[in-house]
């Protein structure tokens, strides 16, 4: 599972929250940062090899849309992080223990259904 720079995390977001696909200029522009479109570019092309991004080669502009969404990529690198330790169920416990009661609440509701 790829990780994600500061600038590919943003873009992630955007395609995340987007209804519809988005070009590089529609991603420069709701960024609202000063960056050039071939900035913009260079890191939808390296979410596109990372296979976290499509490119829509049909229109032009081309226009992108996220592979997966932020739920299944968090999961995803859930799954990679856990298949590294050793002692899974250690891992599990101690992240279980740092959650607010609600959402423990809501693991257990979930297990049992």
């Amino acid at each position: 599972m790829a990780t994600l720079g500061g600038l590919e995390r943003s873009v992630m977001s955007l395609l995340w929250d987007s209804a519809e696909s988005l070009s590089a200029n529609d991603v420069r522009d709701r960024l609202g940062e000063d960056l050039a479109v071939t900035t913009v570019l260079t890191v939808l092309s390296r979410l596109e090899r990372k296979g976290m991004v499509r490119r829509e080669r049909s229109t032009r502009p081309h226009r992108y849309t996220s592979t997966a969404s932020r739920e299944e990529h968090t999961v995803e690198m859930l799954n990679e992080v856990l298949g590294t330790v050793g002692d899974r169920e250690a891992v599990l416990a101690r992240f279980i223990g740092t959650m607010p009661d609600s959402e423990a609440a809501a693991l257990r509701r979930l297990l049992q259904e």
